[in-house]
């Protein structure tokens, strides 16, 4: 006889599966009171059983609800530690907090916000006075000052081009002087008849290299000593110069703007952007009254300085050329002692260790 399959209503069957499966989840791990860890593992297959349903029904049952439901509620990973389940835990001290970020963001964001708006009010002022539009503050006698500087600055770099040269082209000169020297001296060996001739040529041109030696000496600190007062000392002086000219024009374009505003209409608003705008003219006007007054004590400084140090160094290139050129050896050497320049020869023995 064929087995009769039992007819299910499926009513009865949704209302018993509902059931069951609220017990089952009574029966299971509260999630909500979890505290600190996760449990791990893999959940136990489950199977029920209905009235009127036979095994066929419910095995194939079972292994949809599997797969679609209970695989979603109560499959976990395998939990290999405890997972701490607050929000407040740090990493390795590597935490740091939003408020933070957005105050460093906000600060940033501020200082080129600032930059933005004086490059904007200087260009604007710059350009102002060059159309001839703007008003610019000008000191008269420092702004002659400051151009007879830069005009110095530009002759005493021809002097130190042109002393560069000559120091250069002497030099060839001098190891040519010494080659001549060494080629005479050599024929004198082998030209017995003119050994005499040669041996003279020979000795005067070494007299030439040894002198020559002593004017390349002085001749070298008169370069060095004038590179030192064009690119260091004024270089220096004019440094600051740009400062303040760079402060003379933020000076005049925030005076600007406060002379704008003063003259608009008087609300709120433009009443805060006044005052705000008469602080940062505060600012720059301490700025640019400080500038201005280091310019005026490097100016008269570096004219003394000036004056002292091209007295010194004319003197010494106008008595070694002197000295030289009229074969006076001993005036030569007289004006290198006069201002304590030493000479390192090519050929001369190095100082021992004790001395050094």
């Amino acid at each position: 006889m064929a087995e009769e399959k039992p007819q299910i209503s499926n009513g009865n069957t949704d209302d018993t599966f509902e059931r069951d499966l609220e017990e089952m989840l009574e029966d299971g791990p509260n999630v909500n009171e979890a505290s600190s860890t996760v449990l791990g593992g893999t959940p136990n297959r489950m199977t029920s059983s209905y009235p009127g349903s036979g095994s066929s029904y419910g095995s194939h049952y079972n292994h949809d609800m599997n797969e679609s439901h209970l695989s979603r509620s109560y499959t976990m990973p395998p939990a290999t530690s405890n997972v701490p389940l607050s929000s407040n835990s740090h990493s390795n001290g590597d935490f740091v907090p939003k408020s933070t970020i957005t105050q460093t963001a906000s600060s940033k964001f501020e200082t080129i916000r600032e930059w933005s708006m004086n490059t904007y009010k200087c260009t604007r002022q710059f350009l102002s006075e060059r159309l001839g539009k703007g008003s610019k503050t000008i000191d008269l006698e420092m702004e002659s000052q400051i151009e007879a500087l830069r005009d110095t600055q530009r002759k005493y770099s021809r002097i130190l081009q042109l002393a560069r040269a000559m120091t250069n082209h002497f030099y060839h000169v001098v190891q040519t002087q010494r080659t001549m020297g060494d080629t005479f001296s050599d024929l004198a060996q082998k030209s017995p008849e003119l050994q005499e001739e040669f041996t003279t040529n020979a000795e005067s041109q070494r007299a030439l290299v040894k002198n020559g030696e002593t004017l390349l000496g002085a001749l070298n600190f008169f370069t060095s000593s004038v590179n030192t007062l064009c690119n260091k000392t004024m270089e220096d002086t004019l440094l600051t110069v740009r400062q303040y000219e760079v402060a003379r024009l933020e000076y005049d374009a925030y005076r600007t703007d406060v002379d704008f505003l003063s003259q608009s209409q008087k609300d709120s608003s433009s009443v805060a952007k006044l005052d705000e705008c008469r602080r940062k003219f505060d600012e720059h006007k301490l700025k640019f009254e400080r500038l201005r007054g280091d310019v005026n004590i490097k100016l008269k400084f570096l004219e003394e300085n000036k004056v002292k140090v091209m007295h010194k160094q004319l003197l010494l290139f106008h008595n070694a050329i002197s000295a030289y050129f009229s074969g006076n050896e001993a005036a030569l050497d007289s004006t290198l002692k006069q201002f304590n320049i030493s000479l390192k020869r090519p050929n001369a023995e190095k100082p021992s260790w004790i001395e050094q």
